[in-house]
């Protein structure tokens, strides 16, 4: 909260005040921020959250989180994030984006909790939001992670042909840790071609943050295979990650 006395750090030029309206503040907030001037963004995104704007909350969360022209504060964006996911969202609302993205974030927290805060560990929660936004918005992010707890029996019980179920969806949508963990799946299982498939395909689209340990799996899987399976499986890469098959 800012202090009353406060002297607000708005451009007058520009017409914005801390009595504008939610909109108008975070459009000065948002155009503040791509200026490099995240002090005023700051200031304009906290009055028009005051207000009740959901976008507001969900960059000032982000601001915290990533401590981003603020002291990072994993704690405080949690209760940010947590006031959106608790307001709920209208089906079809433009706000729909913003709370999908606090839920997945307070998945993420729940499962790793925050040190030296009340929130713990708890991969129950983490494993319940994912499902929300898996099956409610079809978010490929969520279907994957819901997926990885399934095989662990993280948050409940181990389940591989649910998890089969949601990395193929989300692996149709293209993403890449999808592809790599259901082609080890199918491999393991003895669907060779197709299994080596989605594993070359994975690497194709992986972040470079990720490619390591789908290479891991990758390199695995390839040295159980004979040159031929290797030289389809590649062949088949190119036409099969983006199919329904």
């Amino acid at each position: 909260m800012l202090c009353a006395g406060s002297a607000p750090a708005f451009d007058i030029k520009a017409g914005v005040s801390k009595e504008s309206g939610p909109f108008d503040l975070f459009k000065f907030g948002f155009k503040a921020y791509k200026n490099g001037q995240k002090e005023d963004a700051v200031e304009a995104y906290r009055y028009a959250a005051e207000k009740g704007h959901t976008g507001s909350r969900w960059a000032l969360a982000n601001m915290y989180a990533y401590g981003d022209g603020v002291a990072k504060d994993d704690y405080e964006a949690f209760k940010i994030y947590n006031e959106i996911a608790a307001q709920g969202v209208e089906p079809g609302s433009e706000d729909t984006g913003f709370f999908v993205n606090a839920l997945l974030s307070l998945a993420d927290y729940y499962s790793h909790g925050i040190p030296g805060s009340p929130v713990k560990t708890d991969l129950y929660q983490a494993r319940q939001l994912y499902f929300q936004v898996a099956s409610t918005f079809g978010v490929p992010e969520a279907q994957f992670q819901l997926a990885k707890m399934m095989l662990s029996g993280d948050g409940g019980g181990a389940n591989i042909q649910q998890a089969k179920k949601w990395l193929n969806q989300a692996r149709k949508s293209g993403h890449p840790g999808a592809m790599a963990v259901f082609g080890n799946i199918l491999f393991q299982e003895g669907q060779t071609l197709r299994g080596l498939a989605f594993l070359t395909a994975a690497l194709d689209r992986c972040a470079s943050k990720d490619c390591g340990w789908m290479e891991q799996l990758q390199e695995q899987a390839f040295s159980m295979a004979s040159e031929q399976e290797r030289r389809s499986a590649v062949a088949m890469s190119h036409q099969l990650a983006d199919t329904d098959d």
